[in-house]
């Protein structure tokens, strides 16, 4: 049997200022899962997904990555994508950013070129090569950023709100890179505030209550149908929800939370008229 992604124990973390920003957290991650950190604003939901990803040490409690106390020992197994892609493109052009981690594992020339060609079509980077970061739009850098997270070909991916503020297209290319990944077996984890993102981009979910403490943790049809639970966490139910939610004789199973859902349970009413 293989070790977890990750294995987070009591994990609480304290801000310098004694502020409690994660308390208490027990999570296992098991290889090839889709999971959504969901909480609103101030939940701690970013700083979980650093304790995570091995950027903070906790004040209290143990993280392991695949077996591993020393998140460096397993760098190249594990990306991390925060919020501003400028932390990721730092390098002259967007070329080089996709080249810099396969660089660093020493991979052949060749195969770093492979690389970056594959990710640059995947993400429609092309034309953006040979362009300084500090000139794409936010779209773009965006986009540049998730493809320098993927240049290790990482087994795990851990993403913090990787759609906010996105218009529809360059919302629905990480969408379905996302799919692409989870097809490929690669773990993913998502950080959002939107329970309406959660069904597409996750198999479990994790809610976060306004304590930092995970106070509900199943399938997205469990805590999404959870109305006052959801409430309890700051949070609105998805729309969905509260549009199906109203009508008499939709509720438990017949509650959609995901469009797919929402179709079949429409086709079911017409076909029934």
């Amino acid at each position: 049997m293989s070790d977890p992604v990750v294995d987070a124990r009591d994990v609480t973390y304290r801000h310098p200022d004694g502020t409690v920003a994660v308390d208490g957290v027990d999570l296992r991650i098991e290889p090839g899962t889709r999971v959504a950190l969901l909480g609103a604003n101030g939940a701690g939901k970013s700083t979980l997904l650093q304790l995570l990803g091995g950027l903070l040490d906790p004040s209290e409690g143990t993280v392991r990555w695949f077996g591993e106390r020393d998140a460096d020992v397993v760098r190249d197994r594990l990306s991390v994508l925060l919020q501003d892609a400028d932390d990721y493109l730092f390098n002259p052009t967007v070329r080089e950013d996709l080249a810099y981690g396969p660089r660093q594992l020493r991979l052949p020339a060749n195969e770093v070129d492979e690389r970056v060609a594959t990710l640059a079509a995947r993400f429609d980077l092309e034309s953006l090569l040979d362009r300084p970061p500090f000139r794409l739009s936010g779209g773009e850098k965006r986009r540049a950023a998730f493809a320098a997270a993927l240049s290790l070909d990482p087994e795990a991916l851990l993403l913090d709100e990787p759609v906010s503020h996105l218009d529809a297209q360059n919302r629905r290319r990480i969408l379905d890179a996302l799919d692409e990944l989870a097809s490929e077996g690669v773990t993913t984890v998502v950080a959002t505030p939107d329970p309406d993102l959660v069904p597409a981009v996750a198999d479990r979910v994790c809610l976060l209550g306004p304590s930092g403490t995970v106070v509900a943790d199943g399938t997205p049809r469990e805590i999404l149908t959870d109305r006052e639970r959801l409430r309890a966490a700051g949070l609105r139910p998805p729309t969905l929800v509260r549009l199906f939610g109203d009508l008499d004789g939709v509720d438990g199973e017949d509650l959609p939370v995901s469009l797919s859902e929402a179709d079949a349970l429409l086709r079911r009413w017409r076909e029934t008229e």
